[in-house]
């Protein structure tokens, strides 16, 4: 859903540390988070399935993993008009 987030933390190295973040960006788009053989992979997907962007970042880099949810009450332009019968 659009507002969908992910902020990724990360070990730079020599003590600093670098945050990304990936967001859903128009409506209809989600955020996915992926795991396995030692990569994080974060993507912003349409409804279809089809990838937008991916961020890869190596697992024993990556100090956090934040999902910040999208509002409850969806944005103007997702809102779907609905019949209604009389």
């Amino acid at each position: 859903m659009k507002g969908d987030r992910v902020e990724i933390v990360i070990d730079a190295g020599s003590g600093t540390t670098r945050t990304y973040n990936v967001t859903a960006t128009r409506a209809g788009r989600r955020v996915n988070v992926t795991h396995g053989r030692g990569v994080i992979e974060v993507s912003e997907t349409t409804r279809g399935g089809s990838t937008v962007r991916t961020a890869r970042f190596l697992s024993n880099r990556v100090l956090a993993l934040v999902e910040h949810p999208a509002a409850d009450e969806p944005v103007a332009d997702e809102i779907v008009p609905t019949l209604r019968s009389v």
